[in-house]
């Protein structure tokens, strides 16, 4: 069983933040999305989770296998 810590996911925007609430389009900004079709990789942490739960209408998750 794997650390929840060691768990990384690839956010990837698929749909445009604009129309949407200034807070939705800084979080998309703070999860490092600034363009369409544009993928990180982030750590699962309780701060990642909020944030994508916040804006989960416009990406696409998947989980990363190390």
């Amino acid at each position: 069983m794997s650390n929840e810590s060691e768990r990384t996911i690839r956010v990837t925007l698929v749909r445009s933040p604009i129309g949407y609430t200034k807070d939705q389009r800084r979080t998309a900004e703070a999860l490092g999305l600034h363009k369409m079709n544009a993928s990180r990789v982030h750590k699962e942490t309780p701060q990642i989770r909020g944030m994508v739960r916040k804006i989960s209408h416009l990406l696409r998750i998947e989980e990363v296998d190390e």
